[in-house]
């Protein structure tokens, strides 16, 4: 991941190679980076949500992570879960 800081909304996939606590993979949404926050060389801390299977928050958690380990992407979860009509709604065709 580029050295440019995170920003609300960027979409995030987190491995081990983030932090050893993501032993499971987990998607997370950004809300924001904590500067102020000392950490060692390479590592940050920001909040999120933590992303269910729909895309849609399940849990707001605080993470702190090494930046190289980051893999933002351009679309996620949340991409996916907007194209799928709700529960008892039809999707409008064009």
């Amino acid at each position: 991941m580029s050295e440019r800081g995170l920003k609300a909304g960027d979409v995030l996939y987190l491995t081990r190679d983030a932090s050893p606590q993501f032993t499971r993979p987990i998607w997370v949404r950004v809300i924001r980076e904590l500067p102020d926050r000392h950490t060692y060389h390479g590592w940050l801390w920001f909040e999120a949500y933590e992303l269910g299977s729909a895309g849609r928050a399940v849990a707001k958690r605080e993470l702190f992570v090494r930046r190289e380990g980051l893999r933002r992407l351009a679309t996620g979860p949340t991409l996916a879960a907007r194209r799928q009509p709700r529960p008892g709604r039809t999707a409008v065709k064009a």
